[in-house]
C-alpha cells in the first residue's frame, strides 16, 4: 500500500487539473478573454499536454455575444496562446444561418479585436464583448431546432 502512495502523489496534479482553476481562468492565462464560455454551465474541462481542450457543459445552451451562439454539451479545441483552433461543438448565427465556429483568435490583445473564423467569413468583434462569461439558456436550443425544421420544410 505504501509503495503506491508516491505514485498517487505524482498523478494527483493531473487528476485534479480541471478542478484547480475555472475554464475562465485558464482562458485568461492563455491570452484569451475569460467570457468565451458560459457562466454556470461548464461542468468541467480537460486539457492534455498537447493543448487539446475538452469543455463539458451541463446541457446544450444558447448565449448571446454580438449574435447568438450555441454550445453543445461538449466543445473541443486546440488551445494555444491567443487561440482556440479546430473548434468543434460551437455554432454561431449569421443572417439566419447557423455556422460552425472553426477558430477563435486574439492576434494582438492591444487591438481590442477577437477574430471568429466561421468558415465562410472571418468575423471581427470587440474583445470587450467577452470580458464576462455569458448566461447560457437551454431554451434557446429548442428555438434553433424549430427554426431548422421550418427551414427544412421550406426547402422541400
Amino acid at each position: 500500500m505504501y509503495t503506491f502512495l508516491p505514485v498517487l502523489f505524482l498523478l494527483l496534479p493531473f487528476l485534479t487539473s480541471s478542478t484547480t482553476a475555472s475554464i475562465h481562468d485558464l482562458l485568461k492565462s492563455r491570452g484569451l478573454p475569460p467570457g468565451l464560455f458560459p457562466k454556470d454551465a461548464v461542468k468541467s474541462y480537460d486539457l492534455d499536454e498537447d493543448g487539446h481542450l475538452q469543455v463539458y457543459l451541463e446541457s446544450p445552451c444558447m448565449a448571446k455575444f454580438e449574435t447568438r451562439v450555441l454550445f453543445d454539451t461538449l466543445v473541443t479545441a486546440n488551445l494555444t496562446y491567443g487561440g482556440l483552433t479546430s473548434v468543434e461543438g460551437l455554432t454561431q448565427e449569421e443572417l439566419f444561418l447557423w455556422l460552425p465556429v472553426k477558430d477563435i483568435i486574439v492576434d494582438d490583445p492591444s487591438s481590442g479585436i477577437i477574430l471568429f473564423d466561421i468558415g465562410l467569413a472571418h468575423k471581427q468583434m470587440s474583445l470587450s464583448l467577452f470580458e464576462d462569461p455569458p448566461v447560457c439558456n437551454p431554451q434557446g436550443v429548442e428555438e434553433k431546432i424549430k427554426a431548422e425544421e421550418g427551414l427544412v420544410q421550406v426547402q422541400r
